[in-house]
């Protein structure tokens, strides 16, 4: 196991593909898999399913995602990237290999397993949310998926250590776009025109004081990044755009946000003589693992549980969207103290990591 998967790893590392446009990533995959004993099928482009049939009543899922990242590699690696600007910097390339080899031990023991198993290699992660596109085809509903699980390469913590949470694991992301709509004056003028920069940061620091009115146990987070704003020096803005983020866990902290920047945008209007509107991108839910199958593999993995995480990840995930649909568990892998996720220079020690999450999720496989 240990040179296989990381074999694949490094095999998928040369060959980043973006989104859902992945052919050399899928040819790779399926000539792994074309071998074993598994149904292979492809629901939506870029992707590929394997179903191991056991002879059983339900399924279990798991999930590796395919996509890189437009990111132009600076960790000189032998097997570094030989698409320029292109990258697995996100480690999914980790991710895609720890399925591949499990799917390996699957096809050997494939008549003593409690359940069917069905392996998904989805494209866009990064991008539209591939999950989603996976979950609109029923593929969960006709392999009769009753539980599923993903693991996430994860800076920070202990190299091949595994660890998760019930309930909140990491976050809902939504962009918002606040747009004000002024009128531009020369400043000789400006009692006659509607200043849409002085606009713009009242709503900005109105929707940071709204984020302090919620409880401060409740994790969110909402930051701005960008403000474009006017055109010259000397005259009245025009018109301002602010783009942010907004992170959350629950539904109803997503809605008092959403409510109140409407509410905010309205008061800020009524005050400036501005147009504001401010857009929520629909964004992926949060990653929620399920708090009763959580529990029960815990109890049931006794000393071999994953390690608490104290707080749920601001990151998002998609994820996510397969738990909207059936009881899902979603794991953190750790790699040690590596550059960040996304970094030009993330790599990590592939020898060490990953036949530990290989043999994590073997439990997984096998739990009653």
């Amino acid at each position: 196991m240990l040179s296989s998967v990381v074999a694949y790893r490094r095999e998928l590392h040369r060959i980043p593909e973006l989104d859902n446009q992945l052919p050399e990533t899928v040819n790779y995959v399926r000539s792994v898999l074309k071998g074993l004993p598994c149904k292979l099928f492809s629901p939506v482009v870029g992707s590929v399913c394997a179903f191991f049939d056991a002879g059983a009543r339900e399924s279990i899922a798991f999930r590796a995602d395919l996509d890189a990242l437009p990111v132009t590699e600076d960790t000189g690696l032998p097997f570094a990237s030989a698409h320029p600007g292109r990258m697995h910097a996100c480690g999914h390339d980790g991710h895609t290999a720890m399925a591949l080899a499990l799917s390996e031990i699957v096809a050997e023991h494939l008549g003593e397993l409690p359940r069917n198993v069905l392996f998904i290699f989805q494209p866009a992660e990064e991008t539209t949310g591939g999950a989603r596109q996976l979950c609109e085809t029923g593929v969960l509903e006709r392999y009769r998926v009753r539980r599923m699980f993903g693991v996430h390469l994860w800076p920070g913590l202990p190299a091949g250590s595994v660890f998760s949470r019930p309930g909140p694991m990491m976050a809902s992301s939504n962009e918002v776009t606040v747009t004000v709509t002024g009128q531009s004056v020369h400043l000789s003028r400006a009692a006659e025109g509607r200043d849409a920069l002085t606009a713009g940061i009242a709503c900005l620091e109105r929707f940071y004081d709204m984020m302090d009115q919620l409880p401060p146990e409740e994790p969110r987070l909402l930051r701005f990044g960008k403000m474009v704003s006017g055109t010259v020096r000397n005259a009245i803005s025009g018109q301002s755009v602010l783009e942010g983020s907004l992170r959350t866990y629950r539904e109803d902290t997503f809605l008092f946000c959403r409510r109140q920047f409407r509410e905010i945008g309205k008061a800020v209007a009524a005050e400036s003589g501005c147009g504001v509107d401010v857009h929520l991108s629909e964004g992926y839910p949060a990653v929620w693992n399920h708090e009763a199958l959580y529990e029960a593999l815990c109890q049931k993995l006794g000393p071999d549980a994953p390690h608490t995480l104290e707080t749920p990840a601001l990151a998002a995930e998609d994820f996510s969207f397969y738990q909207q649909n059936v009881p899902g568990v979603f794991f953190f892998l750790g790699v040690g103290d590596t550059a960040q996720l996304h970094a030009p220079q993330f790599s990590f020690d592939d020898e060490t990591v990953l036949p530990k999450g290989v043999e994590f999720l073997k439990k997984l496989l096998l739990l009653p």
